[in-house]
């Protein structure tokens, strides 16, 4: 069987991820190839991946977007010659492509996304994401990638080729293909106007005749929703989680805590009824060996001096230095030769998603994070790796400043974040929604156990008290005194039945969430049912 998967993101390149989209196209294809099937991968090149060593040009094409030819070029990328590529294993068995135009650099080389003005929320990333569709859709009826069985399409970036496949003459070819979408986080939706705006439906296919109940925005119906549209028009639906294919299906009450459907629930209910959303669990990569450098553990002084080195070069790298930085090299300072504590770690992009629980402010006055750093007291120390959203970031900054057993590294990097799941005692995961998580499986494989709440593909990994702990509540204040209630047994726990403990550290280092698993699940519930 010949996949063609299209994405925005795709870790198979080097920089070629942002979030966990890139995770599963670079994992997922390999695994698909391992079972005997063929799998093609398809990206923006983003005015980068086309100039990397292995990229050759193999044709340019016509697309018509924006009521005029603009000319694509598409490039096969052999990763054979691409020293410290992440999926050098994959090179001969999964074929990767990048598609290249301008726009597509539209927010700087190399930038996957843009950070548009919250007026115009997605406008530069919808335009260059439907250009990129309907260069996918150009390129496979061109028979560029040959002949196709199944088109797998990821996320809101790339629903706009079931757009094209159902409403758009020239690409009515496409209808002979099997067509999946995958639902990666249905909170980013990419909604923009139909028309009346320069980043709208009409702008980019003026010609195009569709049907408004399936692509438009439920709450907006001035909008297109490209969210909506891959759900409508697909052949199948999924999701990341068994357990978050079952949340969507509600709606979201954000007020208390709960995360489903985001609008489009009945959509869902709809592709669940008619028995085309699955629920089918992300995987993860594990070493041949469990023993290798993967959980490798290093004592405090090993990790702050990691520590230390990652924010020396962060601050070398800006004009200015971060308050954030010279806090967490004061507090990494204090803990010089400190006797072994609790090690707490948390690594992830810092969004309302992950974070919102930590600020809730309890009936004192004061947040969750420092009702939990309370409870730790001179235990332990937790240490927080990430970046994102401005004002969480002061946040958590504000919260280092006063609180010496919080460490926050404001940035990103792959050396240190392996060695905090490999060296931490307990990983923590409040996220108030989670479609699958990836960080989670990365600290068990690692043999650290995880504190989480109860949801989508946490619920799914994390047993409470067999190989991790979790908490849940039908409120943001019951969830925030649960997380704590939770965090205060565990480390009774630690202190008063080691036993124990290391139990549940050992069930979460066996545990497994095997990507050959995975594959033959999509195969066969998304790709031959």
């Amino acid at each position: 069987m010949k996949i063609l998967m299209a994405a925005a993101e795709n870790d198979a390149l080097p920089r070629g991820k942002v979030g966990g989209i890139g995770d599963v196209v670079r994992d997922i294809p390999l695994a698909l190839a391992n079972i005997g099937q063929q799998v093609d991968v398809v990206m923006p090149g983003y005015g980068s991946f086309s100039k990397l060593p292995g990229a050759e040009h193999i044709t340019s094409l016509q697309v018509m977007f924006g009521g005029q030819n603009q000319t694509i070029d598409v490039f096969k990328v052999s990763l054979d010659n691409l020293s410290n590529s992440p999926s050098e294993k994959s090179s001969n068995k999964v074929t990767q492509w990048v598609i290249e135009h301008p726009l597509f650099a539209i927010g700087g080389q190399g930038q996957i996304y843009c950070d548009d003005p919250d007026n115009r929320p997605f406008a530069s990333d919808a335009t260059k994401f439907s250009l990129f569709s309907a260069a996918v859709a150009k390129a496979i009826i061109s028979d560029v990638f040959g002949k196709i069985d199944v088109l797998h399409l990821h996320d809101w970036h790339t629903a706009m080729v079931s757009v094209l496949r159902a409403y758009d003459p020239e690409y009515q070819a496409l209808q002979s293909i099997k067509t999946v979408y995958t639902i990666h986080n249905l909170a980013l939706q990419g909604i923009r106007p139909l028309d009346g705006d320069e980043s709208s439906l009409k702008a980019w296919f003026p010609y195009l005749s569709f049907e408004h109940s399936q692509i438009s925005d439920p709450r907006y119906h001035h909008c297109f929703n490209p969210m909506r549209a891959g759900i409508n028009l697909s052949d199948k639906v999924h999701a990341v989680s068994p357990t978050y294919a079952k949340e969507i299906l509600s709606p979201s009450n954000p007020k208390h805590g709960y995360f489903g459907g985001e609008g489009l629930e009945n959509d869902l209910r709809l592709a669940a009824d008619s028995g085309r959303l699955h629920g089918i669990l992300n995987g993860c990569e594990y070493p041949e060996n469990v023993d290798g450098d993967v959980n490798v553990r290093l004592n405090l002084n090993d990790l702050m001096k990691l520590s230390e080195n990652e924010l020396i070069k962060w601050i070398a790298d800006k004009p200015l230095v971060d308050n954030a930085h010279l806090i967490a090299m004061t507090r990494i300072k204090q803990l010089a030769d400190k006797k072994q504590p609790l090690i707490l770690t948390s690594v992830g992009r810092i969004t309302d998603q992950k974070v919102r629980l930590f600020q809730q402010v309890m009936q004192n006055g004061k947040t969750a994070l420092e009702h939990l750093l309370t409870i730790l007291g001179d235990d332990g120390v937790f240490i927080l790796l990430g970046s994102g959203d401005k004002k969480l970031e002061n946040y958590l900054t504000e919260i280092a400043s006063t609180q010496t057993n919080f460490i926050f590294l404001k940035g990103y990097s792959e050396t240190l974040s392996e060695k905090m799941y490999s060296s931490g005692d307990l990983f923590l995961m409040p996220s108030s929604f989670e479609p699958c998580g990836i960080s989670q499986m990365l600290s068990m494989r690692a043999g650290q156990p995880c504190l989480a709440h109860s949801v989508g593909g946490l619920s799914d990994t994390i047993i409470h008290d067999q190989n991790g702990f979790t908490f849940s509540g039908n409120t943001h204040l019951q969830q925030a005194e649960n997380l704590l209630t939770c965090f205060q047994s565990v480390i009774t726990m630690k202190k008063q039945t080691p036993k124990e403990w290391d139990e549940i550290s050992s069930k979460a280092l066996a545990s497994r969430f095997l990507w050959r698993d995975v594959a033959q699940d999509y195969v066969k519930y998304l790709y031959m049912s």
